[in-house]
């Protein structure tokens, strides 16, 4: 059985990453601004995948019968000063994720709850990622090179 704390926890997780949603894109809003369609549709496609995390832990508490209502979330911006302003906003928030799934680890594992714990391991697994790529991104950015010729490097999944 899933803890009212760790309850607690994973339904406001499910804000972040509807926030984290909604920061992508306008991330992406940013970049379709300024005619560069592949780092738009790279960041409208993590995006998508943040709210694919959303739904993943309302499907997990729906399964462990967890009844729990949607956070409130807030608006995201879309005007960032520069590329590199945008990617480490994106950065700030891949690090403040990382660091919630380890607090939500740590509590299942010092509840005993198994089943919680090995659920969040996804997560961690997807975060290292999250990060490695948000930071090869910016390293990109910072190489110096034009935008406009970095697009043919970008990788969209689905695209």
């Amino acid at each position: 059985m899933i803890s009212d704390r760790l309850s607690s926890l994973l339904v406001d997780q499910i804000g972040s990453e509807l926030t984290a949603h909604m920061s992508y894109l306008g991330i992406s809003v940013h970049f379709e601004r300024q005619s560069l369609k592949r780092w738009a549709a790279l960041f409208r496609a993590q995006a998508i995948e943040e709210a694919g995390h959303a739904e993943k832990i309302m499907a997990f508490l729906i399964d462990n019968e967890v009844s729990f209502d949607l956070p409130a979330l807030r608006g995201a911006s879309s005007h960032y000063d520069s590329a590199t302003a945008a990617l480490e906003a994106a950065l700030a928030s891949e690090l403040r994720v990382s660091g919630q799934f380890d607090a939500m680890a740590a509590a299942a594992r010092d509840e005993g709850d198994h089943r919680s714990f090995q659920f969040l391991q996804w997560f961690i697994d997807e975060q290292v990622e999250e990060e490695r790529t948000i930071r090869g991104l910016l390293d990109l950015v910072n190489s110096g090179i034009n935008l406009y010729q970095a697009e043919p490097l970008l990788e969209i999944e689905g695209a």
